[in-house]
């Protein structure tokens, strides 16, 4: 064998570069800091790592706008639930890091939810909620209950039109008063129930510099604290999508609920500063005690090339400082922090899968912008939903969503056909944007940019098909059995859905698992499966 003019065998000089480009490979491997989560339920992302540390996002999924009450030894908090319903689930932890579902406040639909605030007074919880019905102006309601677990009031309009991402707080007059974007404030009668003012200039907002990249300015999401002889007031600027590095947490001080307040000179104290960082757009803050006397913030981010999961939970540890003022200390949250100081774990996160023995409507399902009526198509029986169909496509069907907390999941259902009824299996963001597949009995259909490809769809007999969708990290692949998952077909058509999120399609949602039943008849659903992929 014929030697080259380094004394090298081709043989062997193939096998050095062989060896290198593993070794480099290697290293570049090591060098990347590759976020490890525990694995809890479903093998579903845990942020207790268990050795005194966690890894954010305490809840991971589309969570966005957290409002948070810490209430005696325990915190309940919960978020914007947009077009789905029922709506506003509230969790429930004692540690600020482990968390289980409580259930919905929000059963009638009042039209898109945003940002909301929880809070306590006198005994009684009360939620303001701001949200926008088809055709009308935005309006803040607000539901209320004796007991967090409920049951909840009918919505009650406040008649504040034009505003939304109400923060509640009770003056050093002890009166009550709702401060909503702007800055502007309203107050409220001793009930909360009620206004009792007129809307009002409260805060001119800190403003970053001119050359930054943001969204626009756009203050909102005010969340009001008092500690000692200070009101704080914690501020959203920047956008809350668009560029990474728009979003961001503000602070003002005052002495007294009507200000003069005093502009934090930490501002900003969170912001995304690159694309490279692994939570993007982070902001809207609420700032609160530990269980063991530490203080911390909690807020919404992007996840770093996962749009499509939504804004998910962040909590990061803050400071005080001597001139009564406090800073961030968690950095980018690429790297796990200490656990908050006390407190105790409760069981975190909730099991997907679903046998359909129980109601989990709410917890786990919700329908997308459904009508007055729409749980009327719900019919449970042993161990099955069956699902009344709705019109002749996702585009105008109200679909069976359920979010999800993974970068890598699968999921699994069984659907029986009855009548002139299609069952389609999607990821649905909304009607403008959703891919998935659906089974007549006589073909699988593609649904791909929100429309059906007639040129994809495939041969299927069959009314009783059990089917599979697997995102590995925004690939998509479709597969179906119809010998009850004995063998199956892999769909000829694959997709990649990173852009599906709203900086393509707005509405602020996350790209769920959807369940539509078309036509005429119903869908007999069983078996639905949720498992995590690492």
């Amino acid at each position: 064998m014929k030697q080259s003019q380094t004394g090298c065998t081709p043989a062997l000089c193939c096998a050095l570069l062989a060896c290198f480009i593993f070794a480099t490979a290697s290293a570049r491997a090591d060098s990347v800091d590759i976020p490890r989560w525990q694995r809890g339920i479903e093998g579903q992302r845990k942020a207790d790592l268990g050795d005194g540390t966690f890894l954010n996002p305490i809840l991971a999924g589309d969570r966005p706008d957290p409002t948070i009450l810490k209430d005696g030894d325990g915190y309940y908090m919960t978020f914007s639930s947009f077009n789905s319903y029922p709506g506003i689930v509230i969790w429930h932890s004692k540690d600020l890091v482990n968390w289980r579902p409580v259930g919905p406040a929000l059963h009638k639909n009042i039209g898109t939810v945003w940002a909301l605030d929880l809070c306590k007074v006198d005994g009684r919880y009360y939620v303001y909620i701001p949200a926008i019905a088809h055709g009308k102006p935005w309006s803040t309601y607000v539901i209320w209950a004796d007991k967090i677990e409920g049951p909840w009031s009918e919505p009650i309009d406040l008649g504040i039109e034009g505003c939304i991402d109400p923060g509640h707080a009770v003056g050093e007059d002890g009166r009550r008063y709702l401060f909503v974007n702007g800055i502007r404030k309203i107050r409220l009668t001793d009930d909360g129930l009620a206004t009792d003012g007129k809307l009002e200039q409260a805060y001119a907002p800190w403003r970053y510099p001119e050359n930054w990249v943001t969204e626009n300015f756009a203050p909102e999401g005010p969340k009001l604290f008092r500690r000692g002889e200070w009101f704080y007031l914690v501020t959203a600027v920047g956008g809350t999508a668009g560029p990474v590095t728009g979003h961001m947490v503000i602070a003002a001080r005052s002495r007294s609920i009507h200000g003069p307040w005093e502009h934090c000179p930490h501002n900003p104290l969170v912001r995304t500063l690159s694309d490279k960082e692994p939570w993007w757009s982070r902001g809207h803050a609420t700032v609160l005690e530990g269980p063991g006397g530490d203080w911390w913030m909690v807020y919404h981010g992007y996840e770093n090339g996962f749009r499509t999961l939504g804004r998910q939970t962040l909590l990061e540890p803050i400071e005080w400082t001597e001139d009564g003022w406090f800073r961030a200390k968690g950095g980018d949250l690429g790297k796990p922090l200490a656990m908050p100081k006390g407190g105790s774990a409760v069981p975190h996160g909730l099991a997907l899968s679903d046998d359909f023995s129980t109601n989990k409507f709410g917890t786990q399902w919700a329908f997308h912008d459904p009508s007055a009526d729409e749980m009327t198509r719900v019919r449970y029986g042993k161990d099955l939903l069956e699902l009344a169909s709705e019109g002749d496509s996702p585009t105008n069907s109200s679909p069976l969503t359920c979010i999800v907390p993974d970068r890598a999941y699968e999921v699994e259902v069984t659907m029986e056909m009855l009548g002139d009824a299609e069952g389609a299996l999607l990821l649905y963001y909304n009607p403008k944007a959703f891919v998935g597949v659906g089974f007549t009995g006589e073909k699988v259909k593609t649904y791909q940019y929100a429309t059906t490809e007639d040129w994809a769809s495939v041969p299927l007999k069959g009314r009783t098909v059990r089917a599979r969708i697997t995102n590995d990290r925004n690939v998509i692949t479709y597969q179906y059995s119809v010998d009850g998952g004995v063998s199956w077909r892999t769909h000829p058509t694959r997709m990649e859905v990173a852009g599906l999120n709203h900086n393509v399609f707005g509405g602020f949602l996350s790209l769920r698992v959807g369940i539509c039943s078309l036509g005429t008849g119903s869908v007999r659903l069983s078996g639905f499966s949720y498992r995590a992929i690492e």
